[in-house]
């Protein structure tokens, strides 16, 4: 059965931690409640200065940037990105998304559903 939704109707959690997590939002846009058992998509919005964690695990991220410019930033590096890149970050890579603009970072983040937290 093919599953339709609207990110503008799956609730929007609020990742924030004030210390690891800042400004970021991550909404389940496909995953086991409907119907996926092999990866899960998710949408994250990163509002001016936000951050996610800096951290690895043992699953791989495919990622698209929707709208805004932010940074990838590795152990060794960072990566400037913008609306329309897209981006591979293996198993094990310590990575961190940031926003480096004035507007809302948004990505899609596809990882398998091992990783759907």
């Amino acid at each position: 059965m093919i599953v339709k939704g609207r990110s503008k109707m799956v609730t929007a959690l609020d990742l924030s931690d004030g210390k690891t997590v800042c400004d970021v939002t991550k909404q389940v846009l496909i995953g086991p409640d409907q119907g996926a058992s092999n990866f899960v998509m998710r949408l994250f919005v990163l509002k001016e200065g936000g951050y996610s964690p800096h951290h690895s695990h043992p699953w791989e991220h495919e990622v698209f940037i929707l709208t805004g410019e932010g940074i990838v930033k590795s152990q060794d590096d960072e990566i400037p990105v913008e609306e329309g890149d897209f981006v591979y970050v293996p198993p094990m890579e310590k990575h961190q998304f940031l926003n480096a603009g004035s507007t809302p970072f948004e990505f899609l983040c596809i990882v398998p559903a091992e990783g759907k937290r």
